[in-house]
């Protein structure tokens, strides 16, 4: 019997999109599904990476260890995104890490496997590309923000582009995705400027924060233009 299509590995996954459901039934038999624990070390830096990972749920975090011992998140892959793709371009040695920050899985292919994918559908070489320039992009931005946006701009941009949900009373919120102490890593700040970025947020009325990670969002035009 045909496997319904949201129960493969790759199912939703933007690099597989574009193929039909006999495709994607044809790609998920190389795929090995993989399941991972919060806190797994999925690769180190220097380690021979031969394999192409795509989250199919929970978070990767990306990092690099300084020099004085202190991480740096370099981003945070939510479903649906890969890693692994530099060293089946390039290599290449990975010069970070990838840590689990939840309970997932993922769909892992070997690097052989992926060129035989991108051979026979390059819509996949395509959105892979596609894919990195994305990041280009947004790790440009991060650098450019770094240095000429404070960091009220950036907590807000942050916040912006985090995926809202309604509220039992309608309110839009959103989930915080990592640890305050991580989220100020991503954004290059202490936790302590975060959290006063946070509550100047709340004592302004821009949004409410309700627990640990979720926030309301009383405010979205304002924050809108915090962002800007």
């Amino acid at each position: 019997m045909t496997q319904p299509s949201d129960d493969l590995c790759v199912a939703r996954v933007p690099l597989f999109q574009a193929l039909t459901h006999e495709e994607q039934v044809a790609v998920a038999e190389l795929a090995k599904p993989t399941r991972v624990a919060r806190g797994d070390r999925i690769y180190s830096a220097g380690d021979d990476v031969s394999q192409l990972m795509v989250v199919h749920t929970g978070l990767l975090k990306i990092s690099r260890i300084s020099a004085e011992g202190q991480e740096q998140i370099i981003r945070v892959l939510e479903p649906g995104e890969f890693v692994g793709e530099s060293a089946f371009l390039t290599g290449g040695r990975p010069d970070h890490f990838a840590t689990a920050l939840e309970a997932g899985s993922m769909c892992v292919f070997r690097h052989q496997d992926v060129g035989v994918l991108i051979a026979r559908h390059p819509s996949i070489g395509l959105r892979m590309l596609q894919g990195v320039s994305r990041r280009l992009e947004q790790t440009e931005e991060r650098l450019a923000a770094a240095t000429s946006v404070e960091v009220g701009g950036r907590l807000a941009r942050y916040l912006v582009d985090l995926r809202t949900h309604r509220e039992p009373d309608g309110t839009v919120a959103i989930r915080l995705p990592l640890a305050k102490k991580d989220i100020a890593s991503l954004l290059d700040t202490t936790p302590e400027t975060l959290s006063r970025g946070l509550r100047r947020l709340q004592d302004s009325g821009v949004i409410d924060q309700r627990g640990s990670r979720t926030v309301r969002l009383l405010d979205l035009d304002r924050l809108l233009d915090l962002a800007e």
